[in-house]
């Protein structure tokens, strides 16, 4: 076998076919978009590359063949908010062999130990903790947009190479049409009957008005988070010019005591559900055709999936119930609409009970798991699982 750096176009063209050829008998596994993984390792296009550096490998059998894949990188910024240097590794695909495996575990190992790390994370993303993280391991359904979609052997390839849990991500499912517990809609409902609360949706004719109570919404309720970083202004309409041409405003929803936005509730349609339709292209030659099935699959209703992108309470509003308000008003709203069936929220981690909480409490139950592993180098060093946000 053969580890090969990705540099020609001929290795990055592998590095995205690869993972077609492994998945060609798997029903549930949808490609994702080429220009979505390309745009990971592109320092033009990803903001990390300011901070820190990545490069990935295609490995090769003796005949040439194309048989596993990763990459490797580090966020300078963030390297050293644990108790050792961690890098990570990530987008890993391989054949069911743990010898191909460890090849690639062992190149980004020594790769990052080059760059004075003492420990990876992974298969993580070179990026923001959204897209492209954890490890698949429970609900092989159809992933979610830029959800990790992987074979159910990859469990015990990183755990024969001695990764070890470092904490577990849920995906919530819950039917639309479901009522909400009884509980939980009484107390929303004497909390919504305040007058000092409002609860709305997105206009766009206001985005730069709505991108920037998310922020503030955001920085109060996250920032304090390992790994999140506060976000600035000009991310925030970024992310909603981003977002804009799969924006349904009446899926997005906010809170907002005495004119404080206090909350936020932002779901899209799953475009999964339509990107599955254009075999990885929505960009080149194929721009034109892949733009005109975008558009029929949307206008004609295949989406029925709504997907929870971020949920949010500031500190102070916290465990008031204000929770189950906002789900209720957009409850109100969206289930009489009809044009959505199933609601999925991903990225709920185990070290964060209370949005648990908020999941259960609203009638969700957990459908995916994905795990995201540690790896220290040192194996004499105690492991430490990530900690529990009280």
């Amino acid at each position: 076998m053969q580890i090969v750096e990705v540099l020609s176009h001929a290795d990055k063209k592998a590095f995205l076919l690869l993972p077609v050829r492994l998945y060609k008998n798997e029903k549930n596994w949808i490609r994702p978009l080429d220009m979505d993984i390309e745009s990971v390792f592109n320092p033009a296009e990803n903001k990390y590359f300011r901070h820190g550096e990545c490069t990935r490998w295609i490995l090769k059998d003796n005949t040439g063949l194309p048989i596993g894949r990763v990459a490797a990188f580090f966020d300078k910024r963030t390297a050293k908010a644990n108790d050792q240097p961690t890098g990570g590794m990530g987008f890993f695909e391989c054949i069911d062999n743990q010898e191909a495996a460890n090849i690639l575990f062992d190149t980004c190992k020594s790769w990052l130990q080059e760059k004075g790390m003492e420990a990876m994370d992974g298969p993580i993303n070179f990026g923001d903790r959204d897209r492209w993280w954890g490890l698949l391991v429970d609900g092989y359904y159809e992933p979610n947009y830029q959800m990790p979609y992987n074979f159910s052997y990859y469990e015990q390839l990183f755990t024969n190479y001695s990764f070890k849990e470092y904490f577990r991500q849920y995906t919530y499912h819950r039917t639309v049409e479901a009522p909400l517990p009884e509980n939980y809609a009484l107390k929303a409902d004497r909390l919504s009957k305040d007058p000092n609360y409002v609860f709305k949706h997105l206009d766009k004719k206001e985005i730069e008005k709505f991108a920037e109570d998310f922020r503030y919404i955001f920085n109060k309720a996250w920032a304090k988070h390992t790994g999140v970083k506060e976000m600035p202004k000009t991310q925030a309409m970024n992310v909603m010019k981003q977002l804009k041409p799969i924006l349904d405003e009446e899926i997005i929803w906010y809170a907002y005591y005495k004119d404080e936005p206090v909350a936020f509730f932002i779901m899209i349609p799953e475009v999964n559900q339509i990107f599955k339709h254009l075999n990885g292209k929505l960009k080149g030659r194929w721009d034109i055709l892949a733009k005109l099935k975008f558009l029929y699959h949307k206008y004609t209703g295949s989406c029925k999936k709504m997907f929870g992108v971020a949920f949010g309470v500031i500190p102070e509003f916290q465990g008031r119930g204000l929770e189950g308000a906002i789900v209720v008003a957009a409850g109100k709203k969206i289930q009489p609409m009809g044009r959505y069936t199933e609601f999925e929220m991903n990225w709920i981690g185990d070290f964060n009970p209370k949005m648990m909480h908020v999941a259960e409490s609203a009638g969700g139950q957990i459908r995916k798991t994905h795990i995201t592993y540690r790896f220290l180098f040192d194996q004499n060093k105690p492991f430490v699982r990530m900690k529990t946000i009280e």
